[in-house]
């Protein structure tokens, strides 16, 4: 069973899959990984950002350090269901994620006063707090939900290396705030699977064989920052970015 991490680093690469080269992987990748105990499962994100959208043009420049902050859930939540508040930073590269779990409803309360929700522990509540300061230092608020489905693999003789494939990435700018669900556009039609590899150091061999025996390479691509660019700022030409 994989568990759910408050607090932990590494390094992620994304690649950009057809169909068939997803199913070609999914082959060679039996006798070495297993998928989780989710099976396919749909992943919602509210992400926050200033008035001006800030936070997202500074990440598109592709500064040493950058940050986000969303609310995330595993499934479409009820109100009693748990989801995260999450900060995601990247430093020179390294992915680093702090987040804590609270209630549904409470992350609802969250949004409208931040100082009304109080956790148990004294760990969630330093995270928390670090949440807040961000909040507050950028007046954040909700911009976008994004949505996708899930299938996620692992290694068991390395906990540490993960693969996840993303299937139908959608957004929507509306209801972001009083009912959490996956409905949304198709942020980018012209992928059919994006592969995410997380690992905290080289990639085992075998897995680098396989990529160059399929020709797959890796990409630039945010979901967050592809929807900005596409249809919260400009409708002209887009470019990937990390």
């Amino acid at each position: 069973m994989v568990k759910l991490k408050n607090s932990f680093q590494r390094k992620e690469k994304k690649y950009a899959l057809t169909n068939t080269m997803y199913h070609q992987l999914r082959e060679k990748l039996k006798s070495y990984m297993q998928e989780d105990e989710y099976g396919l499962h749909t992943i919602i994100s509210i992400y926050f950002d200033t008035q001006d959208y800030e936070m997202i043009r500074q990440s598109i420049g592709k500064p040493v350090y950058k940050e986000k902050f969303r609310i995330r859930s595993y499934g479409i939540p009820q109100e009693e269901s748990t989801v995260f508040l999450e900060i995601k930073k990247k430093v020179s590269g390294v992915v680093y994620k702090r987040r804590v779990a609270l209630s549904y409803q409470s992350a609802k309360s969250y949004i409208q006063k931040p100082h009304s929700v109080k956790l148990k522990t004294t760990k969630d509540q330093q995270i928390k707090q670090e949440i807040d300061w961000l909040v507050a230092r950028k007046r954040l608020e909700p911009k976008v939900m994004i949505a996708y489905d899930r299938r996620a693999l692992f290694d068991s003789e390395n906990e540490d290396f993960r693969i996840t494939f993303d299937f139908n990435i959608r957004y929507r700018e509306e209801q972001l705030t009083h009912t959490l669900d996956d409905q949304g556009e198709r942020v980018a039609p012209e992928i059919d699977v994006l592969m995410e590899v997380k690992a905290l150091g080289a990639y085992p061999i075998w897995f680098s064989e396989i990529l160059a025996e399929l020709d797959i390479y890796p990409t630039s691509f945010s979901k967050y920052a592809q929807t900005y660019q596409r249809y919260l700022y400009c409708k002209g030409d887009f470019q990937y970015v990390v």
